[in-house]
């Protein structure tokens, strides 16, 4: 990949640029479905479940199995997400003061654009882009959770994840493509409301309310895409840790001096081509939580002498997950397509680590989809998601160390989301 050179035509520099520059300006924060990871890329994808390692829809199926990119002619597609987590924590037999609910949702609606683009070189070769928000969490409690404790003002966080992911793929063998992406990661990370945390960090001046901090990664992918029979269709796809920057402005917070590197991930998947256009797809995916020090690690250590920001230090002692989506598809005319879906995410959140996942309550479990897509002759796509994540609550248990007035902390999620997107499909050149 990194010999090969591409000369894109000065429009489409000039599309890619603006479209970074949207997305950026408007920030994707509150992604919380799948522990912190978005539960699908782009509004097709995410109306049958997420579910796109096998079966791609549109150019954003390339942020999830970039094999995908010699499967979808040319097109490009430009979506926005209207997204409204609802966050709840409760604190329950804490001798600091009475039992109390707050309210995590100080700020209720997010809107997350994202863009793709897929471009068919000739010989089987072809390439594209894809910008979206990866992951990210919001909370803001305007009654500060951890005031009985000492805090001061209002208490959240405000995590972003951006990738920009340019891919090449290649058609092996006929019906069997492997692909590649290089994903370029720009990260934003503010918290508030937490600075009695200070006096359990080495680097206390670096705990709480410092602002924005902003920092760079990077990573990459690979994928398979396979058409086995003509009726089935399977993918894989691998995706490494992305290593980014530290956040030096919380580098008293996060484990490792401030270092928040992304997961790796993977999964595989299926799609059976069915009579009469109706497409079934299932999938399973893993994201290994655990293997970064900060999301991780156990905040118990902290209560044990462990500093907050050392090397290896707490975390917030979330567990790897495991995604499991199944879909239909069904094809009722050539203008009109209707699916659905279902996906179940393994709990990252573990019940003795509620108090300062407080702070992150990433703990939805089901989401069940619907979607749409009108197409026109001429090549125009126009399609729509919804998604209902039902509330789940993890109730702590011995959650809240004694030196605090023990007790336990309950945290609570449920999430809505709708989904517009224009596509164009357009021919070779």
């Amino acid at each position: 990949m990194g010999h090969h050179r591409l000369t894109p035509r000065p429009g489409r520099i000039v599309l890619a640029g603006a479209s970074l520059g949207a997305l950026l300006a408007a920030a994707v924060p509150a992604l919380a479905t799948d522990g912190y990871f978005s539960n699908g890329i782009g509004p097709q994808a995410k109306g049958i479940g997420g579910a796109a390692i096998a079966y791609p829809k549109d150019s954003l199926a390339i942020a999830s199995n970039p094999a995908s990119a010699t499967v979808l002619g040319n097109r490009v597609d430009i979506g926005v997400e209207w997204f409204r987590p609802d966050r709840e924590a409760s604190i329950n037999g804490n001798l600091a003061g009475p039992d109390q609910t707050f309210d995590g949702s100080g700020k209720e609606d997010f809107f997350i654009p994202e863009i793709g683009y897929v471009q068919q070189i000739g010989n089987g070769l072809a390439v594209g882009i894809a910008v979206y928000g990866n992951g990210g969490m919001n909370t803001t409690y305007e009654q500060n959770p951890y005031a009985r404790f000492g805090a001061t003002g209002e208490a959240g966080v405000n995590f972003e994840q951006l990738f920009v992911s340019p891919v090449i793929a290649y058609e092996v063998a006929p019906g069997h493509s492997i692909g590649v992406s290089f994903n370029l990661a720009y990260q934003r990370f503010n918290a508030k409301g937490i600075g009695l945390f200070a006096g359990f960090s080495q680097d206390p001046a670096h705990v709480s309310n410092q602002g924005n901090d902003d920092a760079f990664g990077y990573g990459f992918r690979i994928g398979y895409l396979g058409q086995i029979t003509p009726w089935l269709t399977v993918g894989a796809t691998y995706q490494s840790k992305t290593w980014a920057e530290e956040f030096d402005k919380y580098a008293g917070l996060f484990a490792d001096q401030g270092d928040f590197d992304a997961p790796a991930n993977y999964g595989v998947g299926v799609a059976f081509h069915a009579p009469h256009g109706v497409d079934l797809v299932g999938e399973i995916q893993q994201i290994e939580y655990s293997d970064v020090s900060a999301v991780g690690n156990s905040v118990n250590s902290l209560f044990a002498g462990k500093p907050l920001g050392s090397s290896d230090g707490p975390g917030f002692g979330w567990d790897d997950v495991t995604v499991f989506r199944l879909g239909a598809n069904y094809q009722i005319t050539p203008e009109w397509q209707i699916r659905g879906g279902w996906a179940y995410a393994t709990q990252p959140v573990q019940e003795g680590e509620t108090f300062f996942n407080i702070l992150a309550p990433g703990v939805v479990q089901h989401h069940f989809t619907l979607g749409a897509t009108w197409s026109a002759p001429s090549g125009l796509e126009v399609s729509a998601y919804g998604l209902y994540a039902p509330k789940t609550t993890v109730e702590g248990e011995n959650s809240i160390p004694a030196s605090f007035g023990g007790g336990n902390a309950d945290v609570s999620l449920s999430e809505v989301a709708f989904g517009l997107q224009v596509g164009w499909k357009f021919g070779a050149r």
